[in-house]
């Protein structure tokens, strides 16, 4: 090889390399992406050239300020000649809804688009572009030639702030974080059971009364967002080309509303906001024109607040029972000549439709919305499956697909990877269809997610979901991996709490070793400078609390609190380990009937002295039974005085775990004959669909002694007509079996 190519080849591969590296860095990748030749330098020289209209010059300032922001260099907005520039220009020949043309010279910087969304993106393109430089007085940006548009138009997160509110600021943050990564679909889940967050002037007690709630410690929370919150987060988020969807749940998910206007139910009994999660029966009554008066006022003031041309209406989860025993939804159905409750729901959400048509709204529901029949016009948000997927698409329905990216779904199930590789849109129930779908969103429900752990069950996944819906011809993980990874000094200075790839933040086992008389809490790390602070009289855990790693041992009862910290950051919600001495305390347990596989635990489980959480019969404390009773027997070895027996029941109707029928406490000296100590029946009421914890306790006059004790629960038996499980086999929960 001549030596002047070889002298040339080595000057030029240093560019080269830099070209490569920032291609590396981009998230989501480019449809073309071309390395040039030199740099362009970044110095407070450059003048920032754009269009005279309003938002060009925002898109110009929205630049300035995240470079001066990153690096500390400050450019001037303004036409310049001689001097070095970044030019934003309008060009109709840049071809593709939201597409742009990105140059880097080392004369210059040319961001060409047909509108100015795609101008936006071309920006946000650049900033990745911009090596990381903290006060810096000049960069270097790899010269690169980018053609770029999106597959799909709808590229969307869904944030439910009903269950746990989310502040403004945090809101905010997400925005920026869905812009930098061009997702432009912020869809807000404003209202459910279990608050309603959104100011409504007319309806005071919405937000005084049903925003609020008594959780089962006794505290309060809640919180909601006044008008003018809204109007500033809408603001924010237009000017990062990110649109805000609401959603307003109807006609199901609606206890807030009842608790704050009970005469919007059918029963128009009054009732409390749920501090648990399920299905609850408290929905708006479809037989009472006041019904449709309070929808259309609140409608009126939500249309006001979102420019959006989409009100998304939920529709999903609706129990019926009320519509089936009210009067008027009964005489409803016969004046609009309709054959069941499904087609009830149907003529609702229809008649919503033509509210919000008539508003220039479009209405977005979920899939349960088909049920009975749904006009065409409406868009549907698919989450159970291609078959409803299917009946959206033959219908002539738009659609939105969400079920493939439930992020609240454990991320050790649904890895950054998974979301990576995901295409629904290759099912054969979207063939022919392709135009009818608009594209997808990633929903982060609430019930396990707060203000602490919202950002790591966000991150890196959303990353993955933007690149997918971008770019979806690219397949490459390994690549897409080395972007990400480069995008993590980023998110480290936006002190963004992002989580593992491909594993939870932390997971805990509790076990008990009888021998030692030992708890040992055992933490598996998702990073390994996560710091483990925990108190062990239930306080909250701060910063100066002790730490642990791996492991933590106890030898004595305690109530363990416990939090995990990164760069000095809380990322969970403290998890709580109330351990219980007993006289039951590791002795050997044995089962008539063997409990579920799924949810067997260890064999001394329920003498562990560990109190399973109120809400999660998976959090690998309760053991369950499926359809079959609990009998249990306890060798207390030796005979052993004791004053109470305690055992606690979880019924969580929605998930078909109901409290036992009956529970028996008996006694015995040999293991053969038995003495009964007490019977209690109990009330179930399987339609009701809030979750709850039952003590079962004995408590005697006397000490009772004995070396035998059987705890025997009767299981429901199966689900009964009306449930949504009708006819199935119940499951019976218990965690632990208290001896005292």
């Amino acid at each position: 090889m001549p030596r002047h190519l070889v002298v040339l080849m080595l000057l030029a591969f240093p560019l080269f390399a830099q070209a490569a590296q920032a291609q590396a860095a981009l998230i989501p990748q480019p449809s073309r992406i071309e390395a040039g030749h030199g740099s362009f330098v970044l110095d407070r020289n450059v003048r920032i050239d754009a269009p005279a209209g309003r938002r060009a010059q925002e898109i110009a300032a929205f630049l300035r300020d995240r470079i001066r922001e990153d690096s500390g260099i400050a450019l001037r907005i303004g036409a310049a000649t001689r001097q070095p520039r970044i030019q934003l220009r309008i060009d109709p020949s840049v071809q593709g809804e939201e597409a742009y043309r990105l140059t880097v010279t080392p004369q210059r910087v040319v961001i060409a688009a047909a509108d100015d969304r795609g101008l936006f993106w071309g920006v946000q393109t650049l900033w990745q572009l911009l090596p990381p430089g903290h006060h810096a007085t000049t960069l270097a940006i790899p010269a690169v030639h980018i053609d770029d548009a999106p597959r799909y138009a709808w590229r969307g997160v869904m944030l439910d702030a009903a269950r746990h509110f989310i502040p403004v600021a945090l809101v905010k943050q997400q925005i920026d974080l869905l812009s930098r990564y061009k997702l432009n679909v912020l869809h807000w889940h404003l209202t459910d059971d279990q608050g309603w967050r959104i100011e409504i002037r007319k309806y005071p007690k919405l937000t005084s009364v049903g925003a609020w709630r008594t959780e089962a410690d006794g505290s309060r929370s809640g919180g909601f967002y006044t008008q003018q919150d809204i109007r500033d987060v809408v603001e924010y988020a237009r000017q990062r080309n990110v649109m805000v969807v609401p959603e307003i749940e109807m006609p199901g998910h609606a206890s807030a509303a009842v608790v704050a206007y009970p005469s919007l139910s059918c029963p128009k009994q009054p009732i409390v906001v749920p501090a648990t999660w399920g299905v609850f029966t408290d929905i708006y009554c479809a037989g009472d024109e006041a019904t449709f008066a309070f929808l259309h006022d609140v409608l009126d003031e939500v249309a006001a607040l979102f420019p959006a041309p989409y009100i998304h209406i939920g529709g999903d989860e609706v129990p019926k029972q009320q519509w089936t025993q009210s009067t008027s939804s009964q005489q409803r159905m016969h004046d609009e000549h309709l054959a069941d409750v499904e087609a009830l729901q149907s003529w609702f959400v229809q008649r919503i439709q033509r509210d919000l048509e008539a508003r220039g709204k479009t209405l977005v529901g979920w899939d349960e919305i088909l049920e009975g029949g749904a006009d065409r016009n409406a868009v549907v948000e698919m989450w159970r499956g291609d078959a409803e997927a299917a009946k959206a698409l033959a219908n002539g329905n738009r659609l939105i697909v969400a079920g493939p990216f439930y992020l609240d779904t454990p991320i050790e199930e649904l890895t950054t990877q998974d979301i990576y590789r995901i295409n629904p849109f290759a099912s054969p129930a979207f063939a022919g269809h392709q135009d009818q779908v608009l594209g997808a969103e990633a929903p982060l429900w609430s019930e396990y997610v707060t203000p602490r752990n919202l950002e790591a069950m966000l991150y890196p996944r959303v990353l993955a979901l933007a690149e997918r819906l971008w770019n979806p011809d690219v397949h490459d993980y390994a690549d897409f991996q080395r972007r990400l990874r480069a995008q993590y000094p980023w998110l480290d200075a936006q002190h963004i709490a992002y989580g593992p790839e491909d594993r939870d933040l932390v997971d805990y086992k509790l076990d008990y070793n009888p021998v030692q008389h030992r708890w040992r809490l055992r933490a598996a790390r998702g990073f390994d400078d996560i710091a483990l602070h925990y108190t062990t009289d239930g306080s909250e855990p701060n910063a100066q609390s002790p730490t642990f790693g791996d492991v933590l041992d106890r030898y004595t009862a305690a109530t363990l609190k416990v939090t995990p910290y990164r760069h000095g950051v809380p990322y969970l919600t403290s998890r709580m380990f109330p351990m219980v001495d007993n006289k039951a305390l590791g002795k050997p347990v044995t089962y008539l009937t063997a409990p579920d596989a799924h949810y067997a635990g260890t064999a001394t489980q329920l003498v562990d002295g560990v109190i399973g959480s109120s809400d999660d019969y998976n959090d690998g404390l309760w053991v369950g039974w499926r359809g079959s009773d609990l009998a249990a027997t306890i060798d207390l070895l030796p005979a052993t005085p004791f004053h109470s027996i305690q055992v606690r029941f979880l019924q969580q109707s929605g998930s078909w775990a109901l409290l036992p029928r009956l529970v028996t406490f008996a006694v015995s000296d040999d293991g053969k004959s038995w003495r009964t100590l007490q019977s209690t029946p109990i009330d179930v009421q399987p339609m009701d669909l809030r979750v709850m914890v039952r003590t079962v306790r004995f408590d005697a006059a006397t000490p009772v002694t004995a070396r035998y004790l059987r705890v025997t629960a009767q299981n429901y038996g199966l689900l009964p007509v009306g449930h949504e499980g009708a006819g199935k086999p119940a499951f019976l929960f218990t965690d632990e079996i208290l001896v005292q």
